[in-house]
Parts: C-alpha cells; structure tokens; sequence
C-alpha cells in the first residue's frame, strides 16, 4: 500500500466516525445546539482538518500539505456565505428551532454526496480535456467581479428560487411544517411539507456553491486527495459553524469582497499557470496562493469587524 492509499484509508475512516459520532449520535433527536456546544464542534471539525494536514505532510510531503491547507481555508471561508444563505432559507420558511438540527443534518449528508460527484465529474473533465481548466479560470474571474460588485446577500431571495419553482411545479407542496415531517396526508392525497422543501433547497444550494469552490480548488491543487479531502472537510463542520455564526454571519460585511479576490486571483494563476511555471516553482506557487487566501480571508473579516457599510443598522437581524 503506498503513501497516496494510506491517506485514503485514513480519510475514509475518520469520514466515517466524523459522520457517526458528531453528524449522527450528537444530531439525534430535535435538539438545538447551543453557542457554547457549536463553539466547541466547530473546534473539533477545525482541529480535525489541521491534524490531517499533519498527516498530510507526513505522509504526502510539504507541497501537498500546504495545497490542503490553502484549499481548506478557502471551502471555509465560503462556508459563512452558505450559512448566511441557509439562515434566509429557515427564515422564509419559518422552521420551528427543534426542527433546524435534523434538517442541517440531512442537507449537509446530501451536499457531501454531491460533492462527491461533482469533484469526480470534474478531475474527469480535466484529466481528458485539459483546456477546461481556463473555462474554469475564466469562470472564476467572472464569478469573482460579480460578487466583489453584486452584494449576494441582498440578491437571494428563497421565494425566487429555481429549486422552489421546480418543486411547486412538479410536486404537491404545502407550506405547513407537518410536525417535522417531510410528507403529509392532506385532503386524502399525500403532499409535501416546507421541512421536506428546505433539505431539498439546503443541498442544491450548496451545488450552487460547489460551483464556485470546487474549479477554486483546482486552480490550488490538481491532487485529487486535496480537493476530496479539503471539501469534505469543510462541509462537515458546516453545521456546527451555522449554529456558532448565524446571529454574527451579516456582520461580515466585507467577507464577500475579500473572497472575490481571492477568487480572480485563482482564476488568474489557472489562466497564466503555464507560463508562469517557467519562473516560479510549484512549491513557491503554493505558499503565495497560501498568503493569498489567508491576507484576503483574514483581513475582510477584521475589516469588517472595525467597520460597518454605510446606511446599515449596527444590529441586523437575520
């Protein structure tokens, strides 16, 4: 067994006791985490994805590492625009609280899925057609520019939605929450209820997502264990993140910003990688995509912790 399987094996079994022990046993029932047990989790999923960055260097090497590492920080930082958007989602459809904990938990394992088969169809686009990683690079830019302008946050509208559109269309949909299930017997005839509605939008919202984060990973790393790896990492701490940030995510006003550069930035380096690999070398390539992301996530934030935009109350609700 060399190096690489190892590092799949050892992913795969702590994948599956993550799922099991937090996603599974800590999810059961309707109960709401509080501040100080999601500030918890959310170290627990942090300190998880650093320690298998060490067994990444020790296993893989220092370059691979630090692919992992940049990759990771980047599908994290995007994870607070997913939260801000699931927090609009439960809102609009007004889910009761004991009802949150088990739709996060089937939305996520959903968006895992998901995720797996987009990374898949993805490194096999580019294993056979190499040029698509600048149709990637392009994307990237372009996705960049719009939201270093277009404030997402105000643009999303759950009621605008294609999936609510496509559900209404094709299912029978009531907006009853149905006591916390997903289908119903109404009027003699089973229909579907807003808790079914709200997993359903939970993971295809976070394919929008993907979208975006899956080609930025591949602009850091063409590994495919870093992309599998930094991903799913992030989306299993999605839950307790939402819980630990929705009452402080619309206070990261300039996040949106700071992950649009780093957005055209990745989109930059896979348009002009070719070229550039002549003059600087993979592992130097690695440590400024590194710098990159950490200076860009790590200053919106502060910035926008110090400052609020003009023409905002300084508590907004969700």
């Amino acid at each position: 067994m060399n190096h690489t399987q190892i590092s799949y094996l050892v992913f795969g079994i702590v994948l599956l006791a993550a799922i099991i022990f937090d996603l599974g046993l800590l999810s059961r029932g309707s109960k709401t985490m509080s501040i100080k047990q999601a500030l918890y989790q959310t170290w627990f999923w942090v300190t998880l994805a650093l320690v298998f960055f060490g067994f990444m260097w020790f296993e893989e090497g220092k370059a691979t590492a630090l692919e992992y590492i940049s990759a990771y920080l980047m599908e994290w930082s995007l994870s607070i625009d997913n939260i801000f958007v699931f927090v609009l989602i439960f809102s609009f459809f007004k889910v009761k609280e004991n009802y949150i904990p088990r739709a996060l938990l089937i939305g996520i394992l959903l968006a895992i899925l998901f995720r797996v088969i987009f990374i898949t169809v993805g490194v096999e686009l580019v294993q056979r057609f190499n040029w698509m990683l600048y149709i990637f690079g392009a994307f990237l830019i372009y996705t960049g520019i719009k939201m270093f302008i277009v404030d997402q946050q105000d643009e999303y509208n759950p009621q605008d939605s294609v999936v609510l559109k496509f559900l209404k269309r094709y299912l029978p949909i009531t907006l009853e929450d149905g006591h916390g299930k997903y289908r119903i017997i109404k009027n003699g005839k089973p229909v579907y209820t807003a808790l079914f509605v709200v997993v359903v939008m939970l993971a295809t919202t976070d394919i929008v997502f993907a979208l975006d984060s899956i080609p930025a990973v591949m602009g850091i790393s063409r590994n495919v264990l870093v992309i599998y790896t930094s991903n799913i990492f992030a989306v299993l701490g999605l839950r307790s993140l939402f819980f630990l940030l929705r009452g402080a995510v619309s206070k990261f006003d300039y996040l949106q910003q700071g992950i649009a550069i780093v957005l055209i930035f990745i989109g930059l380096k896979m348009l002009v990688e070719h070229w550039i690999a002549d003059y600087v070398s993979k592992n130097t390539q690695v440590v400024i995509s590194l710098l990159v992301i950490v200076s860009c996530i790590g200053g919106s934030i502060l910035y926008s912790i110090s400052h609020r935009k003009k023409g905002l109350p300084r508590d907004r609700k969700e």
